[in-house]
């Protein structure tokens, strides 16, 4: 079936009509539903929707194992043992969050958590198991009780996604990887209607193709790629962020990035991907000390090293200003090697390749860029304001997190929102699918084996709407020392004004190029995705430039304290088809609805 001029096409009904310049679709295939993103959130909507009857499609950036969740260390939080309670569980989400939790979304995780734990064990993962048969369970910051079920010592995630995996490729659920999501499609309702990819790594130059479906599950992961260094891997690049912000969707508190207190510090140069150290190191009773071997964190909360993570960063950032260090340490050399051995095995061989033996000397040890506590704007089930839009896992701001994100809840909140998303698709009115079929199984999918995409084309003969100026790949380097220097754990009027000054010239260079054609950068992975960085580092440092307080994981040195009166809300961005972003406060602290916004204009 061929598509027709009236067909989806980005920048249509109520979005901004802006979009990747990149060229038009070669191919297409159809969908009930696709997702986008392999991790926890991902292949979980991807089972439950095929579960429903629904034609279901992944899209993957990497390999289908690739996914985020695979580098999951501590384990999932859920009420599972014994004298534990949904109740505290949420008591203690709700002090992680600093006031801005939505408790509804909490009560939801919560209450629905332990049974999706026990319906991830029916799918073949397989938790580690204390001496009476039962989940062995650790604790970790924040945390009153030890309700962290965790796999291979400290490799859960990666055991999750191996058994998500095995039950996608058990299902035959069709995969498409080595896959960038471009934008998303739009009927002239605003619906969404699929989405546009590049295929990497074929061969071509252009592998741009489109998969036709009236619901598009966005889990793509977090954004920490806008930062130097992270434990984010680095095809985390934001791009579910952008993609819904060119869409016309809302994305709300994107100024709460979590630092994790304690990565493995490899000098102050060290940039990309950091291997973290585990908060359950601490839980398991590992102790945060300075150079001189002191206890810092005692006497700054009454959960000493497993206080919540936004204060235990804080606690190792004054520490280090105080004695001009730019590393503290995390001494468990109490341990003894056989529980290295056996309980962290992977934390163990990331410090031996670097030099460093845990069970003879303390772990140098600094926060880094970890987890984005906002995101696209859903309600309960994962509708986001633009129909037929659904967001999940770390990409979503379901108002579970609020201001920081209490650790090991992260997992939790992909398997139960994905399951929720998955009822709603099999239940909202949904227009028909166009026709074709989506064969099975897995790897890149051949041009030929899709229909061919013609039409849906403005006059230039791409897809229509108007193209961002894409940046130059060099570019993305340029804005991760700006994120870096100017809106990292330490934050301040002065660095957030430099940043977003920094950012508005990459931007207005980029634009001027793309005016000249002959200076534009070429479309392509790296363009597109530095892009995509610069547009959610925009959005980040406009939050961070309005919230003139500390909450959470948001640290203004000119702003040091909490002011609930003022700022117990949350901060709102969407971006306009002229290109601005508007930045909106709530009026209370409530989790504002989910709405789908107005239709714009048509487009001649």
């Amino acid at each position: 079936m061929t598509a027709t001029s009236t067909g989806p096409r980005p920048g249509s009904g109520p979005g901004t009509g802006i979009r990747l310049d990149a060229p038009a679709p070669g191919w297409a295939i159809d969908a009930d539903v696709v997702v986008v993103g392999s991790g926890v959130a991902g292949l979980t909507a991807a089972l439950r929707c095929t579960a429903e009857g629904l034609r279901t499609v992944v899209v993957t950036k990497a390999l289908l194992d690739d996914g985020s969740t695979r580098w999951a260390q501590g384990g999932i939080a859920a009420a599972l043992g014994e004298g534990d309670t949904p109740g505290q569980h949420l008591d203690d989400t709700l002090v992680a969050g600093a006031g801005l939790c939505d408790e509804e979304a909490v009560q939801v995780l919560v209450t629905e958590g332990p049974d999706a734990v026990r319906r991830l064990i029916g799918t073949g993962a397989r938790f580690d198991t204390a001496a009476d048969g039962g989940i062995a369970l650790t604790r970790e910051g924040g945390h009153h009780r030890r309700r962290i079920a965790h796999a291979g010592g400290d490799a859960t995630g990666a055991e999750i996604s191996r058994a998500l995996v095995a039950a996608i490729r058990e299902g035959a659920i069709r995969i498409i990887e080595h896959a960038l999501v471009l934008d998303l499609l739009t009927d002239e309702e605003g619906r969404a209607a699929g989405i546009t990819l590049h295929v990497m790594g074929e061969g071509q130059h252009d592998g741009v193709g489109a998969v036709h479906a009236p619901a598009v599950v966005l889990a793509t992961g977090g954004m920490g790629q806008v930062f130097s260094a992270t434990t984010n891997p680095a095809v985390s690049t934001g791009d579910g962020v952008a993609l819904a912000l060119r869409a016309g969707a809302e994305v709300s508190d994107l100024e709460f990035v979590q630092f994790h207190p304690t990565v493995l510090f490899l000098g102050a140069d060290s940039e990309g991907q950091q291997p973290l150290v585990s908060e359950a190191v601490r839980g398991e009773g590992a102790h945060l000390v300075d150079a001189s071997g002191t206890r810092f964190m005692v006497g700054q909360h009454e959960l000493a090293e497993l206080a919540p993570r936004d204060i235990v960063a804080k606690g190792i950032m004054r520490r280090m200003q105080q004695q001009g260090a730019d590393h503290m340490f995390l001494d468990a050399r109490h341990f003894g090697a056989e529980m290295w051995e056996t309980r962290f095995p992977t934390i163990l061989a990331a410090c031996r390749s670097h030099g460093i033996d845990p069970v003879t000397g303390p772990i140098p040890v600094a926060p880094a860029a970890h987890y984005a506590s906002g995101g696209v704007r859903t309600d309960l089930h994962g509708r986001t304001t633009v129909p037929g839009l659904y967001a999940c896992g770390e990409v979503a701001c379901t108002g579970v997190h609020g201001a920081n994100r209490l650790a090991s809840n992260s997992l939790l909140e992909g398997l139960v929102f994905a399951e929720r998303i998955a009822t709603a698709i099999a239940t909202d009115p949904r227009p028909a699918t166009a026709g074709g079929t989506v064969p099975a199984g897995s790897g890149t999918p051949d041009p030929g084996a899709g229909r061919p995409c013609a039409g849906a084309r403005d006059r230039d003969g791409r897809a229509g709407g108007a193209p961002v100026p894409l940046l130059v790949p060099e570019a993305r380097h340029r804005i991760q020392q700006i994120m870096t220097h100017g809106a990292g754990v330490l934050r301040s009027a002065e660095s957030l004004d430099a940043a977003a000054e920094a950012l508005e010239a990459l931007y207005m260079s980029a634009l001027q190029d793309a005016e000249e054609f002959a200076k534009a950068a070429e479309p392509g992975v790296e363009s597109w995705e530095a892009s995509n960085l610069l547009l959610v580092s925009r959005v980040l440092v406009s939050a961070a430039r309005e919230r003139a307080e500390t909450r959470g994981c948001h640290w203004r040195e000119d702003h040091p304290d909490r002011d609930d009166a003022e700022w117990r809300r949350h901060i709102v961005v969407r971006l306009t088809p002229d290109r601005r972003l508007v930045v909106r406060r709530t009026d209370t602290e409530s989790f504002p609805p989910v709405t789908p916004l107005a239709p714009r204009e048509p487009q001649p």
